[in-house]
């Protein structure tokens, strides 16, 4: 395992080795977002564990993907009455006591059926949603009992919704990694977000010394805040967001797109690390197999990381194709 430390103040070299990042734990194998999912994220050899955070009505940083409760849980079961006039349940109405009533399951679609149809059954197995202060706890306490070494890939979802609402999500997420002492250069923490301008806040308001990784979408998503995401991946946007952020999260058909050819390369030429998102074994078309991405994402494309739903098998990749190699520290790097 490598050292967290170095690897968040990595040198953008293609001898590096890439890191594992555990997109919303193990969620290849387990219900995603789930304290067990990051616990087995932990066991099978992850870097990095992603959390995504929304906020609850009291102001709790909650580890869940969506805004809304309804993909993933049985809010419409234990509190039908509480959907907005769209039909949804959103995270930011109940407080964080009410969420933690809630059962977490396999995401599924609008019909009830599973997005990933080989993936966990839904059971009742009491799982619930926790808080970003659990995740850390958790995090840590697998780092000491099993005397290696992960950190936290936390997401701030949709900053411009929560302050609608009244609430300062990046302010809060910070607190809670201040309380942690995890709010320092070099600890083992990534922060990202597809919104620029919270990027920007955290950089240059509240200062933090946490690297920051910019999320590339596609602008058709409708992603949260007034983001250009076809002019991040031209060279004057990734000039721009070598500004603020440390590197790039971009989804990865944008690797390899010709309109915006050698993305990675030329995110590197501007200092700047490349997180593409998301690698999954039951989902790999149009390639020949899972490998054959990875080969792309890894060798070809040169991507320092990846988000990864199965961090065994990307790490076995990795560990195959990239034996004993080590992060190079990168002067001046906090």
């Amino acid at each position: 395992m490598l050292s967290i430390a170095a690897v968040a103040s990595t040198s953008v070299t293609a001898t590096s080795r890439p890191i594992v990042i555990a997109h919303r734990g193990a969620s290849g194998y387990l219900p995603e977002h789930t304290l067990i999912a990051m616990a087995f994220a932990h066991g099978l050899g992850a870097d990095y564990i992603e959390q995504d955070i929304v906020l609850s009505r009291d102001g709790v940083a909650m580890v869940l993907h969506d805004i809304h409760l309804d993909s993933t849980t049985n809010v419409s079961q234990i509190f039908p009455d509480r959907a907005r006039s769209d039909g949804r349940y959103y995270a930011i109405d109940f407080n964080a006591a009410e969420l933690k009533q809630l059962e977490v399951f396999e995401r599924a679609d609008a019909s009830g059926s599973s997005v990933f149809e080989r993936r966990f059954p839904k059971a009742p197995l009491g799982l619930r949603i926790p808080t970003l202060a659990e995740a850390i706890v958790l995090i840590k306490g697998l780092n000491k009992s099993r005397g290696t070494e992960a950190g936290l890939y936390i997401e701030l979802k949709s900053p411009s919704f929560h302050r609608q609402a009244g609430w300062d999500i990046a302010k809060v997420v910070l607190d809670v990694l201040e309380a942690h002492e995890l709010n320092t250069a070099g600890a083992p923490v990534f922060l990202q977000c597809f919104d620029a301008a919270t990027l920007r806040y955290l950089n240059d308001d509240l200062q933090t010394s946490l690297p920051l990784i910019q999320l590339i979408a596609d602008n058709s998503w409708g992603e949260d805040g007034d983001n250009d995401y076809e002019l991040m991946r031209s060279d004057d946007g990734l000039r721009a967001v070598a500004d603020y952020a440390d590197g790039i999260g971009p989804w990865i058909p944008q690797l390899f797109d010709d309109k915006y050819p050698k993305l990675s390369e030329r995110a590197h030429q501007h200092s700047l690390l490349v997180h593409p998102f998301t690698l999954r074994a039951d989902q790999f078309e149009p390639f020949d197999s899972f490998n054959a991405l990875q080969q792309r994402v890894f060798i070809e494309a040169g991507a320092d990381g990846a988000f990864t739903d199965f961090p065994d098998v990307t790490k076995h990749f990795i560990d195959r194709q990239f034996p004993n190699v080590t992060p190079e520290p990168t002067a001046g790097t906090e």
